[in-house]
C-alpha cells in the first residue's frame, strides 16, 4: 500500500509541476524584466536573448514533465514495459540535449557557474534517458516474447 501511495504522490507532484511551470512560461516576460532591474543588469542588458532561451529551456522542461506524466499513467495501470514509455524517454533524452545547447548557447551570452551545472546534469540526463530507453526497448521484447508463448 505504501507504494501505491508514493506512486499517486509522484503523479500529483508531476502535475503540479506541470501546472505550475506553464505559470512559470507565462510569466517569463515580467519576472525576467525584474530580475533584471533588482538582481542583475546584465540581464536587463540581454532581455531579449535570455528571454528567447529561458523560454525555450522552459518549453522543453514541460516537455520533459509531460512525458513523465504519460509514464505514470501507465505505472498507475501495472503496464510500465510499453513502447510508449520507450519512446517517452527517447523524447526525453532528446529534451534534454536540447535544454544542454541551449545553455551552452548561454555561456556565449551571460556566463555563470550555474550554467556550467545546468549543461552537464541535462547532458547527463540526456545519456542517462537514451539508455533507459534501450533497457525499456529491451523489456518490451521480452514482454512480447513471453505474452505470445503463454
Amino acid at each position: 500500500m505504501d507504494q501505491k501511495r508514493i506512486i499517486i504522490f509522484t503523479k500529483y507532484l508531476l502535475d503540479l509541476m506541470f501546472y505550475t511551470g506553464i505559470l512559470v512560461e507565462a510569466s517569463l516576460p515580467f519576472t525576467l524584466k525584474l530580475a533584471g532591474r533588482y538582481y542583475s543588469q546584465e540581464i536587463a542588458e540581454h532581455y531579449i536573448s535570455m528571454l528567447i532561451l529561458f523560454f525555450l529551456s522552459g518549453v522543453c522542461g514541460l516537455v520533459i514533465v509531460w512525458q513523465l506524466r504519460k509514464m505514470m499513467t501507465t505505472v498507475l495501470d501495472r503496464n510500465c514495459f510499453v513502447d510508449s514509455n520507450t519512446k517517452s524517454l527517447k523524447v526525453m533524452g532528446r529534451v534534454a540535449f536540447v535544454i544542454a545547447a541551449l545553455f551552452f548557447i548561454k555561456i556565449f551570452i551571460l556566463p555563470t557557474p550555474a550554467t556550467f551545472i545546468i549543461i552537464l546534469t541535462f547532458s547527463v540526463a540526456g545519456i542517462f534517458s537514451h539508455v533507459l530507453s534501450l533497457v525499456f526497448s529491451e523489456a518490451v521484447r521480452y514482454k512480447q516474447e513471453n505474452d505470445l508463448t503463454i
